[in-house]
This record gives C-alpha cells, sequence and structure tokens, in this order.
C-alpha cells in the first residue's frame, strides 16, 4: 500500500508540473549585449506576435542585458527561456549548471558552414599590415563571456605571435560589447580589438554577417576606415538555447517555429541573426564541447 501510495504521489506531482509547464502565460526573451539597446529591442521585436501564436501564450517580453553576463545570469536562475548566446556564454552556463538550458540550435552559413571567426581589426591610417606590428600595443577585447571577442583569442593568439598574450601586447582592456569596441578603436582607445565575421564575402561589406556586417548595415562602420590583421581558426556558431524546464510540447513548437522562420518571415530572421545565413541546424551539448572545454582550462568557468 505504501509503494502504491509512493507512486500515486510521484505521479500526480509529475502531472502538476506538467500542466503548470504547459500552462505558460509569458515567454521571456534575454538579449545579450553588444550593440545598443534600441537597435538590439527593434531587431527582435518582429518575434512578439508570432511567438504569442507559434506558443500560444498571452505575452512576449524581451529583456535586453548591458552585457553577456546579464543574460546568462538570467538563464541560470530560470527568469528567462529563450536567448541565443556565444558559444563561451554558453559554456559558461554549462560549467556552472549542465542542466539550467538546452542548446537547440545554431545557425548554417551561407556556404553551409556553421562557424565564423574572431576578426582582429585596426584602423587602416595606423600603418598596421601585420599583427607582427602590435608588439607592445594595446589590445581592446569586446567582453569577458564572448567567444570571438575574448575566449578565442587568448586561447588561439598566442600560436601566432609566440607568447600569451599580456606578453605580447602592453595593454588589454574592454571595449563594452563588440560594436562598441570596434568604436573605441576608430577612436583610438585601442590600437587594435577582436570582433566577429562569418570571413565570408567581401570584407568591404563587413562579411555576410557578424558584428561588422551588422554596423555596416546600420551606417555607423565604413569598412575602408579598417584593416584586418589576424582571424582565428573556425568558431562554433553560438546556440538558441531554451530554458530545460519548459515543458516538451513548448520546446518542440518553439524549435520548429525557429527551424520554419527563415521561410516564413525572412527579414525577421535577418534582423534578428543579423547578416545573411541559410538557416538553422540543429545541434547539443556536444557541439560546444571544445569550447567548453577551452573556457574550462583558460577562463575556469
Amino acid at each position: 500500500m505504501l509503494k502504491k501510495a509512493l507512486l500515486s504521489a510521484v505521479a500526480l506531482f509529475a502531472l502538476i508540473g506538467h500542466v503548470q509547464a504547459e500552462d505558460l502565460k509569458e515567454f521571456r526573451v534575454g538579449i545579450i549585449g553588444g550593440e545598443n539597446e534600441a537597435d538590439r529591442l527593434r531587431n527582435f521585436q518582429c518575434l512578439g506576435d508570432h511567438l504569442k501564436t507559434a506558443l500560444n501564450v498571452e505575452k512576449v517580453s524581451f529583456f535586453p542585458a548591458a552585457d553577456y553576463d546579464g543574460v546568462i545570469q538570467g538563464l541560470l536562475g530560470g527568469t528567462l527561456d529563450f536567448a541565443e548566446l556565444g558559444a563561451s556564454g554558453y559554456a559558461k552556463i554549462y560549467l556552472a549548471k549542465a542542466d539550467a538550458v538546452e542548446p537547440i540550435l545554431t545557425t548554417e552559413q551561407t556556404d553551409g558552414s556553421t562557424g565564423y571567426y574572431s576578426i582582429m581589426v585596426a584602423r587602416k591610417d595606423k600603418g598596421f599590415t601585420k599583427i607582427e606590428d602590435l608588439k607592445g600595443k594595446k589590445l581592446g577585447f569586446a567582453d569577458p563571456d564572448s567567444t570571438s571577442g575574448y575566449l578565442i583569442p587568448n586561447v588561439t593568439l598566442p600560436e601566432t605571435i609566440g607568447m600569451p598574450v599580456k606578453e605580447f601586447f602592453a595593454e588589454t582592456g574592454f571595449g563594452g560589447g563588440h560594436e562598441n569596441l570596434v568604436l573605441e578603436v576608430l577612436k583610438g582607445t585601442f590600437d587594435a580589438g577582436t570582433t566577429f565575421g562569418s570571413g565570408i564575402g567581401d570584407f568591404k561589406e563587413g562579411y555576410t554577417s557578424g558584428n561588422l556586417r551588422k554596423m555596416v548595415d546600420k551606417g555607423i562602420l565604413d569598412m575602408n576606415d579598417l584593416v584586418e590583421l589576424w582571424r582565428s581558426p573556425l568558431i562554433p556558431n553560438g546556440p538558441t538555447v531554451v530554458r530545460s524546464s519548459l515543458s516538451a510540447d513548448i520546446k518542440a513548437k518553439f524549435k520548429q517555429f525557429m527551424l520554419d522562420l527563415p521561410k516564413t518571415d525572412a527579414a525577421c530572421f535577418a534582423a534578428v541573426e543579423g547578416g545573411e545565413y541559410k538557416g538553422f541546424v540543429e545541434v547539443n551539448s556536444d557541439f560546444y564541447k571544445p569550447i567548453i572545454d577551452a573556457r574550462k582550462s583558460t577562463i575556469g568557468g
């Protein structure tokens, strides 16, 4: 009798949890830092009505964070349901609480690849033509939780320069997100800075996607003012993640909505992703294992 009662209680608890998870009233979207808040909100706004219909929720709320960590903490705390992250940001969550979120999708570049590059740029009029010219200069990073703007340069640059980053450069600092970093490079705050791009297409257009392309499209960057001095090995495109405790039904509906978005609303897809992509492909945590391992060994969490 006791065993039967316990099984009934477990079944009832599971049912209650299932009903609560299904009865989602508000879907909360986290938007990482990297460009100004008004632009981020405008780019994501098109998802609002779409997601209300697709998920049958009353409200879709957007939470633009000042930096990467704001969204990371929201996902760790369970106060956000969906966000698009960089691979290092996901690694930070995984190392802190592996079951907090699930990576479900990533973008596919126009050439079919699922990666992008950390790209180091400098002002063209400074006269730098190769990375060796930056010895003893000041390097800017985008954000401590950025894959392309911090983690990967620290892991892979030493192979090119022959020494740790902090020994090669006289000083390093952070620009406060990718967009602001490039603006600070143009201002002369940094001699060079690490941002990201697809590496596909025309440099003068900021490539097909990434921060440089978004800045060109917004009219705040002329690529003729910059020179590329270094490019990393290919980095896995960042994941679309969902809160793990969402119901299976909501997760399935959301995933299908996102997979369909490039066809159902190509303009919205381009606005959210920032550039030209073929669409999404499915991924899981295994896809990000190299980044998780790199973050664990380099930053520690």
